[in-house]
């Protein structure tokens, strides 16, 4: 269930769109709700496109220069249970800029439900693939990634 202790609550502050799913029969467990390695899957689908929208970073540029983001802690609240055929919204807000890591606040909003099925809050480290180590987040991806900070306005 949900953390009711306000100094754990993430800021959502900035969320903004980051992925649609729908919970497929497939996707469920024999109870018939979602299960929660796919919980796991869609949120990692999101990520992509959070790193693209507010950093700029895509896939491409693991491939091309070998850096990319590597997520070294996660911490799940399964909010709501999502059954099958119920449709899915994932938000985000970046919560911390570091100098080389992130912390990224992710809401699961089940739309058939007009509720939150589950959050993730996400701490990844910018990952040099060759050196198998984190490095610095660009000046450039910074400045991209200041106005999505939480806190920061309204998108």
């Amino acid at each position: 269930m949900s953390n009711s202790d306000p100094q754990n609550q993430a800021n959502t502050d900035n969320m903004i769109p980051v992925h649609t799913a729908v919970a497929h029969p497939w996707l469920c467990d024999i109870m018939g709700h979602m299960t929660t390695r796919h919980y796991t899957a869609i949120f990692d689908d999101a990520s992509y496109l959070y790193f693209f929208r507010v950093f700029g970073w895509s896939g491409s540029d693991a491939r091309d220069d070998n850096i990319g983001w590597a997520d070294v802690r996660h911490e799940v609240d399964y909010v709501d249970e999502v059954p099958a055929g119920d449709l899915l919204e994932v938000r985000a807000s970046l919560q911390r800029l570091g100098g080389k890591s992130v912390t990224i606040a992710y809401e699961m909003n089940n739309l058939s439900k007009s509720s939150v099925a589950a959050t993730l809050t996400s701490t990844c480290v910018f990952f040099d693939m060759d050196a198998r180590k984190a490095v610095t987040i660009s000046d450039e991806m910074r400045a991209s990634a200041e106005p999505f900070l939480a806190g920061a306005g309204t998108r």
